[in-house]
């Protein structure tokens, strides 16, 4: 067993009929270099009916549209293999860069496939409770403020502060009401009615983050679909456009260019841009640090925290011209 909890015997490669001549780990994977070619190997912490899933979604995209990892069987014809109690995969290993978002040829690129990838994902249906999210966004968004007031309520039972805690019990109130600003004009939108259009529906990636997409002959390409879920493209586009916006202080040029490149592929009509504008409101930023300081669910120092959350709070002023513009762009009501 290795630093990254990788059990990397011999056998294990045997079971998918491998000889691997090398190996390097990157990010929370392996790359093998095998007498098949390159490789990843990737130890997985799914149920396997959540893996079922994630497989069973990726082989429907690659129907129409193969720019998305794919698993490779073992020996035995499955594509997972169990290797003393723990889930492991194997697959191509897609070359490509990972996507710049300061780059605007690389957005363009980026943002025309997530239309490709969204187009070639409808129709895709799962009875998976936790990957089924069709409907569920205003009940999502209600236990995320539920999180943040009882967040505020443990805060002020404490004898001191540390410095996180003094920053986020002075802000912490007027991102609930942001958040509650957010689910009422949800509640008023389309919302439900989009649910129950195929078309508005797809296989969402989830994670869109730079290091997921890569782009390669000026194609993008899409890895790592572990939080992959069906639900409103939207919903998928507002998890773009967070991640890319949070690197460029919410300028509005960068969401504008991703929903034209994407429209080019399939229009978005007014009241998916309503149901986005809403989304995007939502302080998620702010919501997440919150939950992963006081869960513990990041191994962070206090350092780190402190500096994630003086970022976001950083930029409270930009995010909300940010919104403003796009009210105004797109004829927000």
């Amino acid at each position: 067993m290795n630093n990254y909890g990788y059990n990397l015997d011999v056998e294990l490669f045997e079971r998918f009929n491998l000889k691997v001549n090398d190996l390097y780990p990157l990010r929370n994977v392996y790359i093998l270099y095998t007498d098949k070619g390159e490789k990843i190997l990737k130890k997985g912490d799914w149920k396997i009916s959540e893996f079922n899933f994630i497989n069973s979604s990726l082989e429907y995209i690659s129907k129409n549209f193969n720019r998305v990892v794919k698993f490779e069987k073992n020996a035995k014809g499955e594509y997972y293999t169990n290797f003393n109690g723990e889930i492991y995969v194997i697959m191509d290993n897609l070359k490509g860069l990972m996507c710049e978002f300061n780059n605007p040829l690389h957005l363009k690129i980026a943002s025309k496939g997530l239309s490709e990838l969204h187009n070639a994902g409808v129709g895709f249906n799962t009875k998976i409770k936790n990957r089924n999210n069709i409907g569920n966004l205003e009940v999502s968004l209600k236990r995320y403020i539920n999180e943040l007031k009882f967040i505020h309520s443990l805060i002020n039972k404490f004898d001191s502060f540390t410095d996180f805690d003094s920053k986020v019990s002075k802000e912490i109130s007027g991102y609930i009401e942001l958040g509650k600003k957010s689910l009422e004009g949800l509640k008023k939108t389309a919302y439900l009615d989009l649910c129950n259009e195929e078309n508005k529906i797809t296989i969402c990636h989830h994670d869109l983050a730079y290091h997921n997409i890569l782009i390669n002959e000026e194609k993008a390409y899409f890895v790592d679909f572990d939080y992959a879920i069906v639900d409103l493209r939207v919903h998928d586009l507002c998890n773009f456009i967070n991640k890319v916006e949070k690197n460029f202080d919410f300028n509005i040029d960068k969401a504008k260019l991703i929903l034209e490149e994407y429209s080019k592929e399939s229009d978005l009509d007014n009241r998916e841009l309503e149901v986005l504008y809403y989304l995007l409101m939502f302080p998620y930023d702010f919501y997440s640090v919150c939950r992963d300081y006081y869960t513990r669910r990041k191994n962070w120092n206090d350092q780190l925290f402190n500096s994630k959350l003086d970022r976001k709070l950083s930029l409270k002023d930009e995010k909300n011209q940010f919104l403003e513009e796009f009210k105004n762009m797109y004829n927000i009501k």
